[in-house]
């Protein structure tokens, strides 16, 4: 059971039986003295009135949980093109993806900590869960493919831990923004030792306004709670609406890795801000920081570079939430951090211009203007109308909140001032503390502001403790999420708009590339428009309230001739009451459900981005290409297929992974010297660089004494025409272009370096398989 629903019970049990206020337990003893119904039976009375029984309260969260997950899980599935579950999705990153999973299938699990060709680390846990989806497969005899397991780990990620992640950080916010329901009650004010000296019709009318007031908080309660699950109802759908995440990475590279880092990020900063929690209320901490830091090493071990995203995200909510001690020490762990960064860049890519930012990512081009940068951040990569509607709620919601949370700690400075007034100058009449707490319940401009900063704030009566300061958790929160969001909008638009130096520094870290600022989006957009729906929900409620509660004069009679100070008659209070607790508590709560429910449907139907994303998958995964040089093609794997009917699987075959060579090694198991585009050159005591380097030569004992001692089995070359078109973007293109250079081949063929042993011209010209001409 999650905190939240713990919360939520205890509450529950605390207003339906656990805790009776003085007015009610007085109202029980009157009552069984005089014959009438005890307290017991008059709990059984009023409680059938609440909307949910103590059960469903617990069983709800979990029930719109698994709604809300499964419908997103389904969403995610029907996207899924068909076309890449038997064949392979043809970009620039897939074929790496597919040989770290073959190369864990050949060599286990201790390959996991080098999955590169030249035995280097890439981060594996997206590999590893697809290791796992084959073996378990082969537990119960069904034979996975590479493919299949690769899109089911996707799938599982994005259609099951994403929308899991959002919901956790959305109802973490929600949790924040609610607590303190149900709010004191009222009858609290006639509990001095001073009350027997209110005469019995007065305590009779103020017992019944206590009770009719009392069954209208309940409701509040009943109105947040079944708001805040239904805005959960439809988080893990909003989650997947977008193509900022997931869609857009699968289609980009695909980047998977950096993709399954952000689909468990939810979770690493909802640990993390839980922990902030725990700091404060300095409880607990031990037991958050532990799951904080296996959060983040899951995380790391997804990605490392998902740290920049978790750092950006998290600044404004160190600034606002932590000492400052911890405050700087978070900052300098960032530093040091960043100085390692850079250390790492300058040593593992060799470059001239690192000293001038400006001529950084020199081929980048900007894909936006400023107007269509920002407008992507506010409608979260929505389409149409869907996207009106999503920056629409998203900025009136942030507005809403703000006015909420200044309102609500204008209440708490007010009821602050009042426990000091009270604390001084205690000596006040039972009659004025009644009175004033049934006028300051139908004073009508006291109740909208009551509805909008927080029911959990209100006092409608003398406190029986003095109030203690406390932090403003609803604005430290608006604030940190804005700032989190500006932040994530600021990079988005240096990367996709802007040029120069700043923008090249600022958007390094992701390399400047607009698919992974993207993911971020969501992680942002998705909590402030929650927490801004929410705050809506109760501006619209205060002005339903303020609306239809209008006391009249009527209302107020001089009973008591001891004091000059008018009570409120207690039928006409209870009457009020009764009318205004539909307006004050439910109108708010349906409308938010409707505006959120059109938002998450009709995002489901106005779509292109996803369409196109979806479409360029399919158009990436299909063999009928109109260029015959393109990566694959029927005719490359027809010929792949037949050098390895010749080679068998343990024969080390030599290529230009740029001609979908590479594709070999996971279709058919092939031995490929290159497995894909990048194999890395500049790493010491490793074979590509030093066959490349003998092959352009022309040399032909020297590239028989490098390629030769590579295996005890034997070498083949491999030609299928030019490198393709689709990764001419590859920086490092040109360290391959003696494979396909016809003349350098045919001068080795006439030296006897390569013997031709197949002819496949009649796929494409100069198509063949060569056997390096060694001892063996």
């Amino acid at each position: 059971m999650t905190s939240e629903q713990i919360t939520n019970t205890g509450s529950v049990m605390a207003n339906h039986g656990s805790i009776q206020t003085p007015a009610q337990t007085q109202l029980r003893q009157d009552g069984s003295s005089n014959g009438g119904p005890s307290g017991r039976k008059r709990d059984l009375r009023w409680r059938p009135a609440m909307l949910h029984p103590a059960s469903l309260r617990v069983l709800l969260p979990w029930l719109t949980s698994i709604i809300g997950i499964a419908s997103a899980l389904c969403l995610v599935i029907a996207w899924f093109p068909s076309t890449v579950w038997n064949t392979p999705i043809v970009s620039s990153d897939a074929p790496a993806h597919y040989y770290f999973i073959r190369r864990l299938l050949d060599e286990g699990l201790g390959a996991a900590l080098h999955l590169w060709p030249h035995n280097s680390f890439y981060p594996p846990l997206f590999h590893v869960c697809a290791y796992f989806v084959i073996k378990i497969a082969a537990l119960f005899g069904v034979q996975c493919s590479i493919y299949a397991a690769f899109n089911i780990t996707w799938i599982i990620a994005s259609g099951v831990i994403f929308p899991s992640g959002m919901l956790v950080l959305c109802r973490y916010f929600l949790q924040r923004w609610n607590r303190g329901n149900p709010i004191p009650r009222i009858s609290q004010a006639s509990s001095t030792p001073e009350s027997s000296s209110v005469s019995e019709s007065s305590n009779v009318s103020n017992q019944q306004v206590s009770s009719a007031v009392n069954r209208q908080y309940n409701a509040t309660f009943d109105a947040t709670f079944v708001l805040q699950n239904l805005i959960g109802l439809f988080v893990p759908v909003l989650a997947v609406s977008s193509v900022c995440h997931p869609y857009g990475l699968l289609n980009a590279g695909p980047l998977i890795a950096f993709g399954f880092a952000t689909s468990l990020l939810p979770f690493l900063i909802a640990a993390t801000l839980r922990l902030f929690d725990a700091i404060a209320a300095r409880e607990h901490i031990v037991k958050w920081l532990v799951i904080t830091a296996v959060a983040g090493v899951v995380c790391l071990v997804a990605h490392p570079r998902i740290a920049f995203t978790y750092a950006l995200i998290l600044v404004p909510f160190i600034v606002l939430r932590l000492p400052w001690k911890l405050i700087l020490g978070a900052f300098i762990a960032m530093c040091v951090g960043a100085v390692a960064f850079v250390a790492l860049m300058l040593t593992s890519f060799k470059s001239d211009r690192w000293a001038n930012p400006a001529s950084w990512f020199h081929s980048h081009q900007p894909s936006k203007n400023l107007w269509e940068s920002i407008s992507f951040c506010f409608t979260d990569g929505l389409d149409g109308f869907p996207a009106i509607l999503f920056a629409l709620l998203l900025i009136a919601g942030t507005v809403a909140a703000f006015v909420c949370a200044f309102r609500r700690a204008a209440v708490r400075s007010s009821d602050s001032l009042s426990a000091t007034v009270s604390t001084v100058a205690p000596a006040f009449s039972a009659d004025a503390l009644v009175s004033d707490a049934a006028v300051s319940l139908v004073s009508a401009s006291d109740l909208p502001t009551a509805s909008c900063s927080d029911a959990a704030d209100v006092s409608l009566s003398a406190p029986s403790e003095p109030s203690r300061p406390r932090r403003n958790d609803r604005l430290r929160d608006v604030i940190a999420l804005t700032a989190a969001f500006l932040l994530v909008t600021l990079v988005y638009v240096c990367t996709v708009t802007l040029v120069g130096a700043l923008p090249n520094i600022i958007s390094s870290p992701w390399y400047r590339d607009e698919n992974r600022i993207m993911t971020m989006l969501p992680l942002v957009a998705l909590p402030l428009l929650v927490i801004g729906v929410n705050a809506f929900s109760e501006c619209v409620s205060a002005c339903a309230a303020s609306a239809s509660f209008v006391p009249s004069a009527s209302s107020f009679s001089a009973k008591n001739s001891a004091s000059s100070v008018p009570s409120l008659s207690s039928a006409s209070a209870v009457s009020s009451v009764k009318n205004v607790s539909f307006a004050s508590n439910w109108i708010g709560p349906i409308a938010a459900f409707l505006v959120i429910a059109i938002l998450a449907v009709s995002a489901q139907i106005v779509c292109p981005s996803r369409t196109a994303a979806r479409d360029a998958i399919i158009a990436h995964s299909s063999l009928n290409q109109s260029d015959p040089n393109e990566q694959l093609t029927e005719q490359k794997i027809t010929v792949l297929r037949k050098v390895m009917e010749r080679t068998g699987t343990q024969a080390t075959i030599i290529s230009d992974p740029l001609n979908g060579s590479m594709y070999a090694e996971t279709l058919f198991n092939a031995s490929m010297l290159y497995p894909i585009i990048n194999a890395r050159t500049d790493v010491p005591s490793v074979p590509f660089g030093k066959v490349e380097t003998a092959f352009a030569s022309g040399d032909g004992q020297q590239v028989l004494g490098t390629v030769c001692p590579l295996t005890d089995a034997p070498e083949y070359f491999l030609t299928m025409g030019d490198q393709a078109q689709s990764l001419q973007s590859f920086p490092y293109r040109a360290q391959y272009d003696s494979f396909h250079n016809e003349e350098l081949i045919d001068a080795y063929v006439d030296g006897g370096t390569l013997v031709k042993v197949a002819d496949y011209s009649q796929y494409g010209q100069g198509w063949a398989l060569y056997r390096f001409g060694c001892a063996d």
